[in-house]
């Protein structure tokens, strides 16, 4: 398992629990906690939400996932590997979509040139109205 040699790698003991949650997240994508532990108990009934939170904050501060906010709901989470592009929110079915990150390239430039902030455009979402949403009306 690939997981095994990442975590070692980052300085992090291996435990059962932080390898089911790193493969959970990798498997679903963007997932909420609840979602992830969901998919843990599947093979691992024991595991609970508390245990869930603590791995997914232990393996986003060795940089193995991110946490974004894609909704007015609580965090979602995805692998760190996955951070080449941008969450395309739907605001009216609420599907989350991807748009290459190198879209927002001339935006995140003119943050830094005029404005001097530098922006991390991984870490939020961009809500609008989604292709199918908009054929409907």
């Amino acid at each position: 398992m690939a997981e095994k040699h990442e975590l070692r790698d980052k300085g992090l003991r291996l435990t059962p629990q932080r390898e089911l949650v790193l493969a959970a997240v990798r498997e679903l994508g963007h997932s909420t906690p609840e979602e992830i532990a969901e998919k843990v108990r599947l093979t691992h009934p024991g595991i609970n939400l508390s245990t869930v939170y603590r791995n997914l904050e232990t393996l986003e501060n060795v940089g193995l996932v991110q946490h974004t906010h894609l909704g007015h709901g609580g965090a979602t989470y995805h692998a760190a590997e996955e951070l080449t592009h941008l969450h395309l929110v739907c605001g009216k079915c609420e599907s989350v979509g991807d748009a290459p990150i190198d879209v927002a390239a001339n935006f995140v430039q003119s943050l830094s040139d005029d404005y001097g902030f530098k922006t991390d455009v991984t870490h939020f979402a961009i809500y609008g109205t989604c292709a199918n949403c908009a054929e409907k009306k």
